[in-house]
């Protein structure tokens, strides 16, 4: 039976929603208030709420004066007494999901709520969504003609002992998908949810490498182990050879930049372009969709059961942090994230910081989050700027990056202070000094604070860069239990402990031999310095 027809009617079903995005586009403000105001209602009905007297507020403010703002660890009781299987706790009802989560500075992991309201109404959402602006931009889509390959994390779900469920959020995702969706999504559950990685990578490659697939989902790093994986299995020299229609790529988790080379390099020639395509998807809930193909930046959802609080820079570790409204936000600004869910957080600190490109539409970037910010210099650097930077040495230097890490160099009596930086290159550069030049100058250009510091070399010298070996982090991440599409190597820290950890594995893996020019050392001249000062130079 051909396809085309059921194509041409999933086309049809997926691009009725854009009336209501549409719809939320024009009037953002309103959907917030939408959201809020049932929030507010579901939450009188809880624990929470009548411990934090929902029932006598009647506005925002009065809201904000009740409920102070909360991270992880302070929210944990009423988490832990609603995973304990009680009910009305942080949201009507018994909640049988639980998203397990990178840790805190006092657990391993975190256990994130997820509702049946949060599945349908913003996670589902989000993903259907993103296939309607897709489709609206290319209307002669073909994706329902084929399959869609989906990548999650380390995907098991174990049951807790009060008939609820633990796991990554990918599995929960995947136990309750619509059927419309299940029906075309590659490889089959028991696949997907395989927990051990090396089997995983396998299996998938070996199974989707068979399928007429046209379009892919899953985190950047992740997603280039399989298609490499695919290509040693199949001996072509492109994805575009594989599957010949793909036509998407949904991508999130990090910065897609410094792995924009790779792709398209990995994809090569297919009869369709490829659009990339950015979600911003977490266990706490859907955030924000790349409404247009070609930006780099995304569509802030408004109506997905969250209501959205942007706190100021200056109020990071506040007692008390005030926070702002979407209409009071400014372009250009970053701001830490606060949500209330549809999931039962309330005034939940996420941690995450975006910063905002755009108003009516409110467009944003994610640049970081507020653990993640090296600052040992003043610098305030941020994990966005990082990653432009990075993109933009590699873009110069015919190079690709697989991931990184930086970490300060402490002043002494016998040196400037300065970065520090691990990288794994999926193709690394010819030239270096060229390379570090680059990225040293990019982030001048991108961070006012970090050119002042290194003004004439004295309080910052240059860049000094490590490329460590292929598969570093993967084994720093598996040597940390922390394998899987949803586990991410810290890029930036204010302390040397993650650094020294992958430089002290990179020892372990292979090397290329010593006389290859990515493994040379050589000196760099800071040119910012006076007259022959030399930088911290570069190590292989």
């Amino acid at each position: 039976m051909s396809t085309k027809p059921i194509n041409s009617l999933f086309n049809w079903f997926i691009r009725r929603r854009m009336a209501d995005i549409e719809a939320t586009r024009r009037a953002p403000v309103e959907a917030q208030r939408q959201a809020f105001s049932m929030l507010l209602q579901q939450g009188k009905r809880t624990r929470f709420g009548v411990e934090h007297g929902l029932q006598d507020v009647r506005n925002f403010r009065e809201f904000k004066s009740r409920v102070p703002v909360r991270t992880y660890d302070e929210f944990k009781p009423w988490i832990e007494a609603a995973r304990a299987g009680e009910s009305d706790v942080i949201w009507p009802g018994k909640i049988s999901w639980f998203a397990k989560s990178s840790g805190t500075t006092s657990d391993r992991s975190k256990f994130l709520p997820v509702t049946a309201e949060a599945l349908h109404s913003c996670h589902y959402k989000g993903g259907k969504d993103l296939l309607a602006m897709y489709c609206a931009a290319v209307p002669q889509a073909r994706l329902y003609e084929g399959k869609h390959l989906a990548l999650g994390g380390s995907s098991a779900l174990h049951e807790d002992g009060s008939g609820g469920y633990t796991g990554d959020l990918s599995a929960i995702i995947i136990r309750n998908l619509p059927a419309w969706v299940e029906a075309r999504r590659t490889p089959g559950r028991k696949i997907a949810l395989m927990d051990d990685w090396t089997e995983k990578v396998d299996a998938m490659a070996r199974t989707t490498m068979k399928e007429d697939v046209r379009s892919l989902s899953g985190v950047p790093s992740w997603m280039l182990v399989i298609g490499k994986r695919i290509l040693e299995l199949s001996g072509a020299d492109s994805l575009g050879e594989v599957w010949p229609d793909l036509q998407l790529y949904m991508h999130g988790g990090v910065s897609f930049g410094p792995y924009r080379r790779n792709f398209q390099e990995l994809i090569g020639a297919s009869r369709s372009p490829v659009s990339f395509m950015e979600s911003y998807n977490a266990s706490e809930g859907f955030f924000g969709l790349q409404d247009r193909i070609g930006a780099d930046d995304m569509l802030l959802m408004a109506d997905y059961g969250i209501h959205f609080e942007f706190m100021p820079r200056e109020e990071w570790g506040a007692q008390e942090p005030q926070t702002l409204e979407l209409r009071e936000l400014e372009v250009g600004e970053s701001y830490a994230l606060v949500i209330s869910t549809n999931a039962g957080l309330w005034r939940y600190a996420l941690g995450d910081v975006v910063r905002i490109t755009e108003k009516f539409p409110f467009r944003m970037q994610v640049v970081g989050r507020t653990s993640m910010c090296l600052n040992a210099f003043g610098e305030e650097l941020m994990v966005g700027q990082t990653d432009l930077a990075i993109r933009h040495a590699s873009d110069l230097t015919s190079s690709s990056i697989r991931d990184y890490t930086v970490a300060p160099v402490f002043m002494s009596t016998e040196r400037t202070g300065g970065h520090e930086w691990a990288i794994e290159f999926d193709a690394a550069p010819r030239d270096l000094v060229q390379f570090t030049a680059e990225l040293d100058a990019a982030l001048q250009r991108l961070n006012s604070d970090y050119a002042a510091k290194r003004t004439a070399g004295l309080a910052m010298s240059a860049p000094r860069i490590h490329i460590v070996s292929s598969g570093t982090f993967e084994m720093w991440l598996r040597a940390r239990g922390k394998v899987g599409g949803q586990h991410k190597v810290p890029r930036l820290s204010n302390q040397r402990t993650t650094l020294e950890a992958v430089l002290a594995l990179s020892d372990f893996a292979p090397r290329p031999s010593a006389a290859s020019p990515e493994f040379r050392t050589a000196e760099v001249v800071d040119k910012t310095a006076g007259a022959g000062r030399v930088g911290f130079g570069l190590q292989g």
